[in-house]
């Protein structure tokens, strides 16, 4: 098993099932949520209102589900292994497990889970199996993405 970490710009058969990576950690800001609210035009009281937040499960705001998905898809091409190899996302499956809150540090970890070559698309997927943790390693979100990468010409 390789780790993705150290290899920058990976083509399709570089991939081997089992590689794994985990990125470096990024704390959540309430910056974050705002600026993200802003952007999607989702202002849910659970994220942007502290005094509803009091009141709900979570006994405070915490950040969009899309908001740690979004971070760390930018954690993982910041470790390198898909850059300017990646043609595009294909597609994912994602559960929501935990909250992330403000505060919270998140690393995003992927295993290299499976690869079929698509020639007519000038590459092939690969599949990871993902996992955002918090600082207690504890998993927040996980699920599969699936990328079609470069093959060498």
């Amino acid at each position: 098993m390789a780790d993705l970490v150290t290899q920058k710009g990976l083509y399709f058969e570089d991939y081997n099932i089992g590689d794994s990576a985990t990125s470096q950690g990024r704390t959540i800001t309430e910056t974050d949520i705002v600026n993200f609210a802003a952007l999607s035009g989702d202002w849910n009281p659970i994220h942007v209102d502290a005094e509803y937040a009091k009141g709900g499960m979570f006994g405070e705001r915490i950040a969009h589900g899309m908001l740690g998905l979004s971070i760390a898809t930018g954690l993982a091409i910041q470790l390198g292994f898909m850059q300017e190899t990646v043609i595009a996302f294909m597609g994912l499956d994602w559960k929501f497990r935990g909250a992330i809150k403000i505060g919270d540090t998140i690393r995003m970890k992927a295993e290299v889970a499976e690869k079929k070559p698509m020639p007519r698309l000038g590459g092939g997927l690969v599949t990871f199996n993902v996992e955002v943790v918090n600082q207690r390693d504890e998993t927040c979100q996980k699920g599969t993405w699936t990328v079609l990468a470069k093959v060498r010409e």
